[in-house]
């Protein structure tokens, strides 16, 4: 089972990996991640939380003087940071007050790509008495963030942490999804503990893996949006494309009503046929066209049905080809019969039978008589 969610995985990060929208999209964005927050009055979650946006502006410059002028600039007011959480890629805006005596956030920034959040490995089951076990790891709601050993990136970074610390103690970030706490887990690699692998659980990494929503935040229902993104006003404007753009000229569609009206909805064509003018239905079907009349066109009414539009084409056809009826008229006779073929050479051929016909009486032919001879 390990095995095979192993290769899922591995398939998942190589895709990825190999995604050019995907990267090209998560690797230039950055922002300033909050590494530590020592006012905690304010709502900021250190390394989940990056400030992506203040005052409605994007934040696109890395030096963080800048960012502090911009606050310095309100003191005795409110300063609005537009920030961007890990835990479901949720974006939120929070208004801050600033103290004039000293006009700071009390946090420490760091300039990060937000593609960092990533590197995440999802604790998917824990083997009995392994090193991940006896450390406390728990399967499904763990997550490693990090180390306070270094940075980690890729699917192999944690893999050749490990590998460098067999029979140390290494610390691990890890974050639970249940109780919505990050703690320092320390475990000690071990290939001897009497199972595979060195910490002896299986882990995911990949787009499957990453840091959910936590549960205490309501969950999106069925067309809501999954991922939020920020506004800001030096941003171009792109129209979205669940709502089309507004213009000034006049639409061809007008929107509809909030309230239903029984005249907005499509009503079917009158399917009545008009009366057919006297002309046409004087006319015998029979009967062929005058001489020297001009031909009519066959245009179709406006509101006749099928079946009198294909009447009045058959009508029509029979006017033009003038097909005489066959009532009260007498049969044609059959056609004759196949001739006989001709006569061979040398051979006579015998007179054919005369029909007889029982009206007329039949007379004997005349002997012929005996020439007489004068003695």
């Amino acid at each position: 089972m390990s095995t095979m969610f192993g290769a899922l995985n591995r398939f998942i990060s190589r895709l990825d990996s190999e995604s050019p929208s995907h990267t090209s999209q998560d690797r230039s964005t950055y922002g300033f991640q909050i590494l530590r927050n020592k006012n905690h009055e304010i709502p900021i979650e250190p390394w989940y939380d990056f400030i992506v946006g203040i005052n409605g502006r994007q934040v696109d410059n890395p030096d963080p003087n800048l960012f502090a002028t911009e606050v310095h600039n309100c003191a005795g007011s409110n300063v609005s940071l537009i920030l961007w959480n890990a835990k479901g890629a949720r974006t939120r805006t929070i208004a801050l007050p600033i103290p004039t005596p000293s006009p700071t956030l009390g946090i420490t920034l760091q300039w990060t790509p937000l593609s960092i959040t990533e590197d995440v490995w999802h604790v998917l089951d824990v083997i009995t008495n392994s090193p991940a076990d006896n450390a406390g790891l728990l399967p499904y709601g763990d997550y490693i963030v990090g180390t306070p050993e270094g940075n980690v990136h890729g699917e192999s970074g944690l893999g050749e942490l490990v590998e460098d610390y067999l029979g140390r103690n290494l610390r691990l970030f890890v974050y639970n999804h249940e109780y919505a706490v990050t703690r320092l887990v320390t475990l000690t690699p071990s290939r001897s503990w009497g199972g595979s692998g060195a910490l002896g659980c299986v882990l995911g990494f990949g787009a499957l893996h990453r840091l959910p929503v936590p549960m205490t935040e309501p969950i999106a229902g069925p067309g809501e949006t999954l991922f939020e993104t920020a506004r800001f006003s030096n941003e171009e404007h792109r129209p979205s494309s669940a709502q089309p753009p507004q213009s000034q000229s006049p639409s061809l569609f007008p929107a509809p009503s909030s309230t239903p009206n029984a005249s907005n909805f499509l009503v079917p064509a009158s399917m009545t046929a008009p009366p057919l003018p006297p002309s046409q239905s004087a006319t015998s079907p029979s009967a062929g066209p005058p001489k020297g009349a001009k031909k009519q066109r066959n245009v179709a009414a406006p509101n006749m049905t099928f079946d009198d539009y294909f009447r009045e084409g058959e009508q029509k056809s029979k006017e033009e080809d003038y097909t005489p009826g066959t009532k009260g008229t007498a049969p044609l006779p059959p056609p004759p019969k196949s001739a006989k073929p001709p006569p061979q050479a040398g051979v006579t051929e015998p007179p054919a039978d005369i029909p007889h016909d029982p009206e007329k009486p039949t007379t004997p032919e005349a002997e012929p008589r005996p020439e007489s001879q004068d003695g």
